[in-house]
């Protein structure tokens, strides 16, 4: 199948239609075998119960081209099991794992010339979701769903380098203790668009979330944080509000078991983000966003690594986890899935 004409090299990070895309639904109990379409429109009654009372759940996943020319996606068994939970925590019907892996698989494999070309930078992102779609006025889950999943072609999330950000500590908070901020939720969503919107009036990249004590380091509205010590320690923050990101676990295991280095995943005291030497954010768009500075209500701390580039442990673990999912670098069992 011959590629779109795409100007792959100059595409964005937002959407563009493709020519199928996955549906499924939830009546009586069941699933139906699910099917791929044609159509991208979605029709629900007024009353449904993802608008009134947002029963939703997301994923996001990409598909790339290796360097030998197969197209596959990276680790979608853990967005399987993270949408299950997602979805158990939301009242919804879980989509079992082995259904969710054949959706994505037949998704990508009938958008192949949507697929961008090995080394254009671009890639397939890939949005699996699931809604309440039956009517429901009293506060309740629905008791009929659907499952869809989209693909649409994007350009690198940074154009011309990932250049070190600056973010602010806000006195916003992403969410709740014992609430949903461990999952996938679209709420979640929701709540931080305001705090983002504001830090970028404030001239700031993202927002540092607390936890609600003020104390320890969360994350951002839509990645985990990652932290190096001085001694080439990789730290990440622990806590039961933060979403447990596939990237960041495939960077623990990156950086213990390719490169050698120490990880832990504890809590991380505010206090002592000062004394890091490099700082991220990481996730499934950008793989692994460098931070330069972080300020705290008008009191800055610039990381060592600077704001023009990378640190030097941060680009390892970016260069080892892109190798892998590009096929430089030969994958830990289990993590590349062939799709053709």
């Amino acid at each position: 199948m011959a590629k779109k004409e795409i100007d792959w090299s100059n595409i964005g990070f937002g959407y563009i239609k493709t020519d199928y895309r996955y549906v499924s639904n939830f009546k009586d109990g069941s699933w139906d075998e699910g099917t791929l379409t044609t159509d991208d429109m979605i029709t629900l009654n007024e009353c449904a119960c993802v608008f009134q009372y947002a029963q939703t759940c997301f994923e996001g996943l990409k598909a790339y081209t290796t360097e030998d020319g197969h197209i596959v996606t990276f680790r979608p068994d853990l967005n399987a099991e993270r949408m299950m939970n997602s979805a158990a925590r939301l009242e919804m019907p879980q989509f079992p794992k082995e259904r969710f892996i054949d959706a994505i698989t037949k998704l990508v494999a009938a958008n192949a010339d949507f697929v961008p070309p090995y080394g254009s930078g671009a890639t397939l992102y890939i949005r699996p979701y699931m809604f309440g779609t039956n009517p429901v006025i009293g506060v309740k889950p629905a008791t009929e769903y659907q499952f869809r999943a989209f693909c649409t072609p994007v350009g690198p999330y940074f154009k011309g380098g990932a250049k070190p950000i600056t973010i602010r500590v806000t006195d916003f908070d992403r969410a709740a203790p014992h609430g949903t901020g461990h999952v996938k939720a679209g709420l979640n969503y929701a709540m931080s668009l305001h705090a983002i919107v504001d830090a970028h009036k404030q001239g700031y990249d993202e927002n540092m979330y607390l936890a609600a004590t003020r104390t320890y380091v969360e994350e951002t509205g839509g990645a985990n944080f990652i932290f190096v010590t001085k001694d080439g320690t990789v730290v990440t923050p622990k806590s039961d509000s933060i979403l447990p990101s596939i990237t960041r676990r495939s960077i623990l295991y990156v950086a213990e078991h390719y490169l050698g280095l120490k990880t832990e995943e504890r809590p991380v005291p505010f206090t002592e983000v000062k004394d890091f030497a490099e700082c991220g954010l990481c996730g499934t768009a950008a793989v692994i966003s460098p931070v330069g500075k972080i300020v705290d209500h008008g009191n800055e701390i610039c990381f060592p690594s600077g704001m023009e580039k990378m640190g030097p442990v941060i680009q390892k673990l970016y260069d080892t986890l892109t190798g892998i999912q590009m096929g430089h670098i030969e994958a830990p069992e289990g993590w590349i899935h062939v799709i053709k």
